[in-house]
């Protein structure tokens, strides 16, 4: 979280338990009930994948994958080799997933969801 957090916004870091909030909907990124502290999207230095809704969104923070590129592969070729080349960098120890990925985990779960729904998206529109 720290290697997120604007100049200003690491200043006020004084939490100990701070937890990602992931509702798309709401401004707050991290917050920490306890020390009544929160941290919004204009807080930090990256773009929060899960609460943005125009392109460019960030899906892999550590290879710079976005959703327009799952959604392109798709279109084009109906599949894409993202996950697999994600997860070959994964295993090859590669990723800085707790460092880079705001939500502070890996994020093969998001990436394999978010194909999930483009393809959904991509079926429906060709009816």
């Amino acid at each position: 979280m720290k290697a997120l957090l604007r100049g200003r916004a690491l200043r006020r870091l004084d939490g100990k338990a701070y937890r990602f909030c992931q509702d798309p909907d709401c401004e707050v990124v991290y917050f920490d009930r306890e020390a009544e502290s929160i941290f919004q999207r204009s807080d930090l230095a990256v773009r929060v994948g899960q609460k943005q809704s125009a392109d460019p969104i960030p899906i892999c923070y550590c290879f710079d994958v976005t959703i327009a590129d799952l959604r392109s592969d798709l279109a084009t070729f109906g599949a894409t080799p993202i996950l697999e080349m994600i997860a070959s960098e994964v295993k090859a120890g590669h990723c800085a997933c707790e460092v880079k990925n705001p939500q502070g985990s890996c994020c093969l779960g998001n990436i394999s969801k978010t194909v999930e729904k483009i393809l959904v998206d991509l079926r429906a529109a060709a009816v």
